[in-house]
């Protein structure tokens, strides 16, 4: 996982895979409050935005997840959410695993937890083995706005 803020991440594009600077050069050139929510192309099927309007929920109600042919960049644009996050231990309890359907698995919780805070401007990384939790609420349920940009792990 890599956290960091889009206005500040000049140091990061000198280690960052080319894809991955792809996709946080997308999200600093772009203004998501004018977008409509849905799914946005940047390189086909390799690379692909989805803009998201939700609201945040107790982090109980929320299913950690792990992706296995994409990683995800997770954007905050407006709002303020916390995201659960574990390295895959290999010990987590598979709730239902929809990795051929939807590229997704989902654990009844994770081991070794910690919170990301994510607010407008920032960015978390997570590869294939990087468990997440995201759209969690601090405190009450708020509205946010968020992007996730999809990279396929074939071209990394």
């Amino acid at each position: 996982m890599i956290f960091g803020d889009i206005n500040n991440n000049e140091d990061m594009e000198k280690v960052l895979p080319r894809a991955v600077i792809k996709a946080i050069n997308y999200l600093r050139n772009n203004n998501f409050l004018d977008m409509k929510a849905g799914v946005y192309d940047i390189q086909g099927k390799d690379i692909f935005a989805q803009v998201i309007d939700t609201t945040t929920k107790e982090k109980d109600d929320v299913r950690p997840e792990v992706h296995k042919n994409y990683i995800d960049v997770q954007f905050s644009v407006e709002g303020k959410e916390k995201i659960g996050f574990a390295r895959d231990s290999d010990n987590n309890k598979v709730l239902e695993d929809l990795f051929e359907e939807n590229d997704i698995k989902f654990y009844e919780k994770m081991e070794n937890e910690i919170d990301l805070i994510m607010k407008p401007g920032n960015f978390a990384v997570f590869f294939p083995k990087d468990v997440h939790r995201p759209g969690c609420s601090l405190g009450e349920a708020c509205a946010i706005r968020k992007v996730i940009v999809k990279i396929n792990t074939d071209i990394v």
